[in-house]
């Protein structure tokens, strides 16, 4: 007999033990942390900023030297190569290095412009990932919210089940009308249609979050089982830090990388540098040698007119940056303070269901349910009764998300981790 029960125990074991490697439990902050770590998008900003780093390192790089040789004043007649010490022998050989030195000032204008190209990166990446907390704190409150409703639903249905056989009951004594009897079963007919649809509206919101984990869309996981509102309904109305938000931030060193490229532009009107050494080793002369040194010329008009009309075109386009950021921060306060508006209005409603709309309605099916044990009272007034209690605890829980659904937009404004 005791073999027998821990033969049991181990098998009992096992199986829970299948069951948790395949159910994990995933709180909401270790959900936003592995999308910010695992998905694609974010991986490909951090690809795209190690390049324009790695390109930095290179901005001040030199051009390579280049190496030329060849032969020169041959004459036509090459019996005349063989005279030697003859003025009309001047054939030869010529070998010559060359290197460009670029100015310094160039150099640290295209290195700072590439590392501005960076972290516009960075700001991008920052607010994708704004963007992909919102969209998982939505799927997550939705699973949440629809979870709490399949919990209200059963136990609605537990209920119901129990009037049913009471009701069936009193039907074989004649104290029970038959239509109200088939009525309350359409009802708990009903009940299992909205059972299958709170399923699927999970179904989907888990096939959205495994999405953006990174992981297969039909791997099972279970959630917070309490979620409470966080009061932001209480928060001011305060815009003096939108400007601190990622995409208005991106877009300020858009326009910093915008005003170091337009200093590319004007800095290259400034003349590069080189030298030239040759040697040449003449067959009917003495050898010879030259260095030469070289200046380039952007000054000149045809070339000065190409880069401050660059310059020029840089500049208006700075000032659309400009209108285009303040356009970006008027419609930021506008979102964020709309959210906290509603947010009030939202509460006040949820307030009003949980303290005494749900209550009030608790009390007149209970009141109901024992006038009916008592045979003092009627199936179809307590059937209406239970109906609207299950219909407003479900209008309790929307209510209870489209708080939770603008908490996370407002976070998502504010731009809140």
């Amino acid at each position: 007999m005791k073999k027998r029960i821990v033969l049991l125990n181990i098998f009992c074991l096992a199986i829970f033990s299948i069951y948790g490697q395949d159910t994990s439990h995933i709180s909401l902050d270790t959900l936003l942390q592995r999308i910010e770590t695992n998905y694609p998008t974010i991986l490909q900003y951090q690809q795209n900023i190690q390049s324009w780093q790695a390109k930095a390192q290179g901005a001040k790089s030199w051009m390579p030297p280049t190496f030329s040789t060849g032969i020169m004043s041959f004459p036509y007649n090459l019996s005349m190569v063989k005279e030697k010490n003859d003025p009309m022998n001047q054939a030869g050989i010529a070998f010559s290095i060359e290197q460009m030195i670029p100015n310094q000032t160039k150099l640290n204008a295209k290195r700072d412009y590439i590392n501005s190209l960076a972290e516009v990166e960075k700001s991008k990446s920052n607010w994708t990932k704004n963007e992909l907390r919102r969209e998982a704190k939505i799927l997550y409150y939705n699973r949440f919210v629809n979870q709490q409703k399949q919990k209200t639903v059963s136990e609605s249905e537990e209920l119901l089940n129990l009037l049913l056989t009471t009701a069936e009951a009193k039907f074989s004594s004649n104290q029970s009308q038959l239509q109200t009897l088939y009525k309350a079963k359409a009802r708990l007919a009903e009940l299992k249609n909205m059972q299958y649809m709170l399923s699927g509206l999970i179904a989907e919101s888990n096939i959205g979050l495994n999405i953006l984990m990174v992981r297969d869309v039909n791997t099972p996981f279970e959630i917070d089982t309490l979620i409470q509102p966080r009061n932001y309904s209480l928060a001011t109305t305060d815009t003096t830090n939108i400007t601190n938000r990622s995409d208005i931030t991106a877009l300020t060193k858009y326009i910093q990388s915008m005003k170091l490229e337009q200093k590319v532009m004007k800095v290259g009107v400034r003349p590069d540098f080189g030298v030239r050494a040759q040697h040449m080793q003449m067959l009917g002369m003495p050898s010879q040698w030259s260095i030469m040194g070289m200046m380039t010329i952007p000054i000149v008009p045809w070339s000065s007119k190409m880069y401050s009309s660059e310059v020029k075109s840089m500049g208006f386009q700075i000032q659309s940056m400009e209108l285009e950021k303040q356009t970006m921060q008027l419609m930021a306060t506008k979102m964020f303070t709309e959210k906290l508006t509603m947010l009030r209005y939202e509460n006040g409603q949820y307030q009003n269901y949980s303290q005494q709309i749900i209550p009030a309605y608790e009390s007149n099916m209970q009141a109901n349910l024992l006038a009916f044990k008592q045979n003092t009272g009627d199936l179809f007034v307590l059937l209406d009764a239970w109906e609207m209690l299950l219909m407003k605890k479900l209008e309790m829980y929307d209510r209870l998300f489209n708080i939770l659904k603008l908490e996370a937009e407002y976070e998502y404004e504010r731009e809140i981790n």
